[in-house]
Protein backbone atom coordinates (compact mmCIF):
# COMPACT_ATOMS: atom_id res chain seq x y z
CA UNK A 1 0.00 0.00 0.00
CA UNK A 2 2.89 2.34 0.80
CA UNK A 3 3.83 1.59 -2.81
CA UNK A 4 0.66 2.58 -4.25
CA UNK A 5 0.76 5.66 -2.01
CA UNK A 6 3.96 7.15 -3.42
CA UNK A 7 3.59 6.32 -7.25
CA UNK A 8 -0.09 7.93 -6.99
CA UNK A 9 0.85 10.81 -4.85
CA UNK A 10 -1.19 10.28 -2.22
CA UNK A 11 -1.37 9.23 1.64
CA UNK A 12 -1.28 5.50 2.78
CA UNK A 13 -4.62 5.93 4.96
CA UNK A 14 -6.00 7.56 1.16
CA UNK A 15 -5.09 4.16 -0.27
CA UNK A 16 -6.53 2.37 2.84
CA UNK A 17 -10.00 4.13 1.76
CA UNK A 18 -10.01 3.93 -1.19
CA UNK A 19 -9.46 0.03 -0.96
CA UNK A 20 -12.14 -0.47 1.52
CA UNK A 21 -14.64 1.66 -0.73
CA UNK A 22 -14.94 4.03 2.12
CA UNK A 23 -16.30 7.75 2.13
CA UNK A 24 -13.06 10.60 1.89
CA UNK A 25 -12.01 10.25 -1.68
CA UNK A 26 -13.16 12.11 -4.76
CA UNK A 27 -13.89 9.59 -7.86
CA UNK A 28 -10.34 10.89 -9.33
CA UNK A 29 -8.25 9.96 -6.69
CA UNK A 30 -10.28 6.71 -6.79
CA UNK A 31 -9.48 5.85 -10.37
CA UNK A 32 -5.55 6.93 -9.86
CA UNK A 33 -5.31 5.08 -7.37
CA UNK A 34 -6.87 1.91 -8.72
CA UNK A 35 -5.12 2.42 -11.79
CA UNK A 36 -1.67 2.65 -9.89
CA UNK A 37 -2.46 -0.55 -7.85
CA UNK A 38 -3.08 -2.03 -11.37
CA UNK A 39 -0.40 -1.23 -12.88
CA UNK A 40 2.19 -2.63 -10.04
CA UNK A 41 0.42 -5.88 -9.44
CA UNK A 42 -1.16 -4.45 -6.63
CA UNK A 43 -4.04 -6.44 -4.68
CA UNK A 44 -5.69 -6.04 -1.63
CA UNK A 45 -5.06 -9.16 0.79
CA UNK A 46 -8.86 -9.92 2.19
CA UNK A 47 -7.88 -12.63 3.80
CA UNK A 48 -5.45 -11.20 6.08
CA UNK A 49 -7.78 -8.03 6.82
CA UNK A 50 -10.40 -10.29 7.84
CA UNK A 51 -7.65 -12.65 9.87
CA UNK A 52 -7.24 -9.35 11.20
CA UNK A 53 -10.06 -8.49 12.67
CA UNK A 54 -10.54 -12.14 14.14
CA UNK A 55 -12.39 -13.66 11.19
CA UNK A 56 -11.83 -15.71 7.70
CA UNK A 57 -15.46 -15.71 6.76
CA UNK A 58 -14.37 -19.24 5.41
CA UNK A 59 -16.56 -22.52 5.79
CA UNK A 60 -14.40 -25.79 5.62
CA UNK A 61 -15.22 -28.35 3.39
CA UNK A 62 -13.68 -32.18 4.03
CA UNK A 63 -15.25 -34.33 1.09
CA UNK A 64 -14.17 -37.91 -0.23
CA UNK A 65 -12.06 -37.15 -3.46
CA UNK A 66 -13.97 -40.15 -5.84
CA UNK A 67 -17.46 -39.39 -4.33
CA UNK A 68 -19.46 -38.18 -7.15
CA UNK A 69 -22.02 -37.19 -4.65
CA UNK A 70 -19.77 -35.17 -2.85
CA UNK A 71 -19.13 -32.75 -6.01
CA UNK A 72 -22.77 -32.67 -6.32
CA UNK A 73 -23.05 -31.62 -2.75
CA UNK A 74 -20.09 -28.98 -3.59
CA UNK A 75 -21.80 -27.25 -5.99
CA UNK A 76 -24.77 -26.40 -3.57
CA UNK A 77 -22.29 -26.04 -0.76
CA UNK A 78 -20.36 -23.09 -3.01
CA UNK A 79 -23.67 -21.27 -3.91
CA UNK A 80 -25.58 -21.10 -0.47
CA UNK A 81 -22.16 -19.90 0.79
CA UNK A 82 -21.77 -17.59 -1.17
CA UNK A 83 -25.09 -16.15 -0.65
CA UNK A 84 -24.47 -15.61 2.78
CA UNK A 85 -21.11 -13.91 2.15
CA UNK A 86 -18.75 -16.70 2.92
CA UNK A 87 -16.08 -18.48 1.19
CA UNK A 88 -14.77 -22.27 0.34
CA UNK A 89 -11.71 -23.75 1.54
CA UNK A 90 -12.09 -27.67 0.46
CA UNK A 91 -9.96 -30.78 1.75
CA UNK A 92 -10.35 -34.34 0.42
CA UNK A 93 -9.90 -37.73 1.47
CA UNK A 94 -7.97 -40.16 -0.19
CA UNK A 95 -7.03 -43.74 -0.15
CA UNK A 96 -3.79 -42.64 1.65
CA UNK A 97 -5.07 -39.33 3.17
CA UNK A 98 -7.66 -39.80 6.24
CA UNK A 99 -9.98 -37.54 7.01
CA UNK A 100 -7.87 -36.50 10.11
CA UNK A 101 -5.04 -34.87 7.75
CA UNK A 102 -8.14 -33.57 6.12
CA UNK A 103 -9.49 -32.12 8.99
CA UNK A 104 -6.19 -30.53 10.32
CA UNK A 105 -5.51 -29.01 7.05
CA UNK A 106 -8.92 -27.08 7.35
CA UNK A 107 -8.13 -26.11 10.98
CA UNK A 108 -4.62 -24.08 10.10
CA UNK A 109 -5.84 -22.39 7.74
CA UNK A 110 -8.93 -20.66 10.25
CA UNK A 111 -11.63 -21.61 8.32
CA UNK A 112 -14.62 -20.81 11.02
CA UNK A 113 -17.06 -23.96 10.33
CA UNK A 114 -16.40 -27.19 9.17
CA UNK A 115 -19.02 -29.40 6.90
CA UNK A 116 -17.87 -32.60 6.69
CA UNK A 117 -19.01 -34.65 4.00
CA UNK A 118 -19.71 -38.49 4.42
CA UNK A 119 -17.51 -38.74 7.36
CA UNK A 120 -17.24 -42.29 9.06
CA UNK A 121 -15.54 -40.87 12.19
CA UNK A 122 -17.20 -42.13 15.64
CA UNK A 123 -19.96 -39.65 17.03
CA UNK A 124 -17.44 -39.13 19.87
CA UNK A 125 -14.53 -38.27 17.61
CA UNK A 126 -17.20 -35.53 15.73
CA UNK A 127 -18.53 -34.59 19.21
CA UNK A 128 -14.88 -33.55 20.17
CA UNK A 129 -14.28 -31.97 16.87
CA UNK A 130 -17.55 -29.85 17.77
CA UNK A 131 -15.69 -28.59 20.85
CA UNK A 132 -13.29 -26.70 18.97
CA UNK A 133 -15.04 -25.37 15.70
CA UNK A 134 -18.37 -25.22 14.93
CA UNK A 135 -19.16 -28.74 12.37
CA UNK A 136 -22.12 -29.92 10.20
CA UNK A 137 -22.23 -33.69 9.15
CA UNK A 138 -24.18 -34.36 5.94
CA UNK A 139 -24.86 -37.78 4.80
CA UNK A 140 -25.43 -39.68 8.12
CA UNK A 141 -27.32 -39.39 11.53
CA UNK A 142 -25.22 -38.03 14.38
CA UNK A 143 -27.39 -38.93 17.74
CA UNK A 144 -25.79 -37.65 20.49
CA UNK A 145 -22.45 -36.28 18.79
CA UNK A 146 -23.34 -32.38 19.98
CA UNK A 147 -23.04 -31.38 16.35
CA UNK A 148 -25.60 -30.12 13.91
CA UNK A 149 -26.33 -33.01 11.20
CA UNK A 150 -28.18 -33.08 7.22
CA UNK A 151 -28.53 -36.28 6.34
CA UNK A 152 -31.88 -38.05 3.94
CA UNK A 153 -34.65 -39.92 4.98
CA UNK A 154 -32.84 -43.47 4.23
CA UNK A 155 -35.20 -45.91 5.32
CA UNK A 156 -38.25 -44.06 2.92
CA UNK A 157 -35.89 -44.30 0.07
CA UNK A 158 -35.26 -47.52 0.59
CA UNK A 159 -38.64 -48.67 0.89
CA UNK A 160 -39.46 -46.76 -2.00
CA UNK A 161 -36.99 -48.65 -4.16
CA UNK A 162 -38.18 -51.71 -2.76
CA UNK A 163 -42.07 -51.05 -3.23
CA UNK A 164 -41.26 -50.01 -6.58
CA UNK A 165 -39.79 -53.78 -7.46
CA UNK A 166 -42.18 -55.95 -5.95
CA UNK A 167 -44.77 -54.21 -7.26
CA UNK A 168 -43.46 -55.39 -10.56
CA UNK A 169 -43.35 -58.58 -9.99
CA UNK A 170 -39.73 -58.93 -8.48
CA UNK A 171 -38.99 -61.69 -5.62
CA UNK A 172 -35.42 -62.30 -5.78
CA UNK A 173 -33.77 -59.35 -4.65
CA UNK A 174 -30.34 -59.04 -3.60
CA UNK A 175 -28.61 -56.18 -1.72
CA UNK A 176 -25.23 -54.69 -1.85
CA UNK A 177 -24.51 -52.93 1.00
CA UNK A 178 -22.08 -49.98 1.56
CA UNK A 179 -20.00 -51.66 4.29
CA UNK A 180 -19.18 -48.61 6.95
CA UNK A 181 -20.43 -45.79 4.56
CA UNK A 182 -22.55 -42.84 5.67
CA UNK A 183 -26.24 -44.40 5.76
CA UNK A 184 -25.16 -48.04 4.92
CA UNK A 185 -26.66 -49.49 8.08
CA UNK A 186 -30.06 -47.66 7.77
CA UNK A 187 -30.16 -48.60 4.62
CA UNK A 188 -29.51 -52.54 4.77
CA UNK A 189 -31.87 -52.54 7.69
CA UNK A 190 -34.67 -51.10 5.42
CA UNK A 191 -33.84 -53.86 2.75
CA UNK A 192 -34.17 -56.46 5.75
CA UNK A 193 -37.33 -54.44 6.82
CA UNK A 194 -38.95 -54.37 3.62
CA UNK A 195 -38.23 -58.13 2.32
CA UNK A 196 -39.90 -59.35 5.67
CA UNK A 197 -42.70 -56.96 4.74
CA UNK A 198 -43.61 -58.30 1.54
CA UNK A 199 -43.25 -61.91 2.83
CA UNK A 200 -39.52 -62.66 1.30
CA UNK A 201 -37.95 -63.48 4.24
CA UNK A 202 -36.17 -66.66 2.56
CA UNK A 203 -34.91 -64.31 -0.17
CA UNK A 204 -32.90 -61.83 2.16
CA UNK A 205 -29.48 -61.82 0.76
CA UNK A 206 -26.87 -59.29 1.64
CA UNK A 207 -23.23 -58.93 -0.30
CA UNK A 208 -20.59 -57.20 1.49
CA UNK A 209 -19.42 -54.53 -0.39
CA UNK A 210 -19.05 -50.61 -0.41
CA UNK A 211 -19.67 -47.17 -2.09
CA UNK A 212 -17.24 -47.80 -5.11
CA UNK A 213 -17.21 -48.84 -8.62
CA UNK A 214 -14.92 -52.11 -7.48
CA UNK A 215 -17.31 -53.39 -5.04
CA UNK A 216 -20.14 -53.17 -7.79
CA UNK A 217 -17.90 -55.18 -9.79
CA UNK A 218 -16.92 -57.94 -7.42
CA UNK A 219 -20.54 -58.13 -6.83
CA UNK A 220 -21.45 -58.70 -10.53
CA UNK A 221 -18.43 -61.15 -10.76
CA UNK A 222 -20.01 -62.93 -7.40
CA UNK A 223 -23.20 -63.46 -9.11
CA UNK A 224 -22.27 -64.63 -12.92
CA UNK A 225 -19.79 -66.99 -11.18
CA UNK A 226 -22.75 -68.42 -9.14
CA UNK A 227 -25.02 -68.37 -12.22
CA UNK A 228 -22.36 -70.34 -14.25
CA UNK A 229 -22.47 -73.19 -11.58
CA UNK A 230 -26.00 -73.57 -12.08
CA UNK A 231 -27.60 -70.66 -8.96
CA UNK A 232 -30.05 -68.27 -10.50
CA UNK A 233 -29.43 -64.95 -10.78
CA UNK A 234 -31.42 -62.53 -8.53
CA UNK A 235 -34.15 -60.93 -10.77
CA UNK A 236 -33.63 -57.31 -9.29
CA UNK A 237 -30.38 -55.35 -7.52
CA UNK A 238 -30.55 -52.72 -5.17
CA UNK A 239 -26.71 -51.35 -4.97
CA UNK A 240 -25.22 -49.64 -2.16
CA UNK A 241 -24.96 -46.41 -4.56
CA UNK A 242 -24.84 -45.19 -8.10
CA UNK A 243 -20.94 -46.05 -8.05
CA UNK A 244 -21.49 -49.35 -6.89
CA UNK A 245 -24.64 -50.19 -9.38
CA UNK A 246 -22.28 -48.57 -12.09
CA UNK A 247 -19.43 -51.10 -11.66
CA UNK A 248 -22.23 -54.05 -11.76
CA UNK A 249 -23.32 -52.85 -14.52
CA UNK A 250 -20.05 -53.06 -15.81
CA UNK A 251 -19.84 -56.48 -14.58
CA UNK A 252 -23.18 -57.54 -15.94
CA UNK A 253 -22.15 -56.01 -19.09
CA UNK A 254 -18.61 -58.22 -19.74
CA UNK A 255 -20.47 -60.87 -18.50
CA UNK A 256 -23.31 -60.58 -21.36
CA UNK A 257 -26.33 -60.45 -18.34
CA UNK A 258 -29.36 -58.59 -19.70
CA UNK A 259 -29.89 -55.27 -17.79
CA UNK A 260 -32.89 -55.02 -17.24
CA UNK A 261 -34.21 -57.81 -19.24
CA UNK A 262 -32.76 -60.58 -17.02
CA UNK A 263 -32.14 -58.30 -13.58
CA UNK A 264 -33.14 -54.77 -12.89
CA UNK A 265 -30.59 -52.68 -11.14
CA UNK A 266 -31.68 -49.71 -8.79
CA UNK A 267 -28.65 -47.07 -7.24
CA UNK A 268 -29.14 -44.51 -4.61
CA UNK A 269 -27.88 -40.81 -4.70
CA UNK A 270 -29.04 -40.25 -8.30
CA UNK A 271 -25.67 -38.25 -8.40
CA UNK A 272 -24.58 -37.00 -12.39
CA UNK A 273 -23.15 -40.00 -13.07
CA UNK A 274 -27.04 -41.57 -13.17
CA UNK A 275 -28.15 -39.06 -16.17
CA UNK A 276 -24.50 -39.87 -18.03
CA UNK A 277 -24.60 -43.63 -18.12
CA UNK A 278 -25.30 -45.24 -21.64
CA UNK A 279 -28.68 -46.35 -20.05
CA UNK A 280 -30.47 -44.42 -17.64
CA UNK A 281 -29.88 -45.55 -13.92
CA UNK A 282 -33.20 -46.08 -11.68
CA UNK A 283 -31.90 -44.84 -8.32
CA UNK A 284 -33.09 -43.07 -5.35
CA UNK A 285 -32.54 -39.04 -5.73
CA UNK A 286 -31.38 -37.69 -2.47
CA UNK A 287 -31.66 -33.86 -3.18
CA UNK A 288 -28.30 -32.29 -2.90
CA UNK A 289 -28.64 -28.38 -3.70
CA UNK A 290 -31.19 -28.65 -0.33
CA UNK A 291 -28.31 -30.41 2.04
CA UNK A 292 -26.31 -28.17 1.29
CA UNK A 293 -28.08 -25.50 1.92
CA UNK A 294 -29.26 -26.72 5.17
CA UNK A 295 -25.78 -28.06 5.93
CA UNK A 296 -24.31 -24.01 4.97
CA UNK A 297 -27.10 -22.47 7.08
CA UNK A 298 -26.68 -24.32 10.08
CA UNK A 299 -22.89 -23.87 10.32
CA UNK A 300 -23.51 -19.90 10.07
CA UNK A 301 -26.69 -19.89 12.24
CA UNK A 302 -23.96 -21.56 15.03
CA UNK A 303 -21.09 -19.51 14.00
CA UNK A 304 -23.93 -16.65 14.89
CA UNK A 305 -25.40 -17.85 17.90
CA UNK A 306 -22.58 -20.95 19.49
CA UNK A 307 -25.68 -21.61 22.25
CA UNK A 308 -28.34 -23.07 19.86
CA UNK A 309 -29.05 -26.84 20.62
CA UNK A 310 -27.74 -29.06 17.89
CA UNK A 311 -30.63 -29.22 14.76
CA UNK A 312 -30.72 -32.00 12.31
CA UNK A 313 -32.40 -31.77 8.84
CA UNK A 314 -33.74 -35.17 7.23
CA UNK A 315 -34.90 -34.35 3.61
CA UNK A 316 -37.02 -36.79 1.63
CA UNK A 317 -35.35 -38.75 -1.10
CA UNK A 318 -37.58 -39.47 -4.27
CA UNK A 319 -37.12 -42.66 -6.59
CA UNK A 320 -35.99 -42.08 -10.33
CA UNK A 321 -37.25 -44.72 -12.38
CA UNK A 322 -35.66 -45.05 -15.69
CA UNK A 323 -34.06 -47.55 -17.77
CA UNK A 324 -32.27 -50.35 -15.60
CA UNK A 325 -35.80 -51.24 -13.81
CA UNK A 326 -38.48 -53.57 -15.11
CA UNK A 327 -40.82 -56.66 -14.91
CA UNK A 328 -38.70 -59.97 -14.47
CA UNK A 329 -39.06 -61.84 -17.59
CA UNK A 330 -40.57 -64.85 -14.94
CA UNK A 331 -42.29 -64.11 -11.37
Amino acid sequence: MADVAAKAGVSRALVSIVFRNQPGAGQETRDRVLRVADEIGYRPDNAARLLARGRSRALGVMFTVRQTFHADLIEGIYAEAERHDYDVLLSATTQGRGELKAVEALLSHRCEAMILLGSESTPAALGALGQRIVAVSVGRRMPGSQIDSVHSAEGKGVRQAMDHLVEMGHRRIVHIDGGRGPGSAERRRAYRAAMRRHGLDSEVRVIPGNHTEESGIDAGRLLVTERDGGQPLPTAVLAANDRCAMGLLMAFGRAGVDVPGEVSVIGYDDSHLSHLMPVGLTTVRQDAVLMAEHAVRFAVQRLDNKELEPQEAVIDPKLVVRDTSRPPRTT
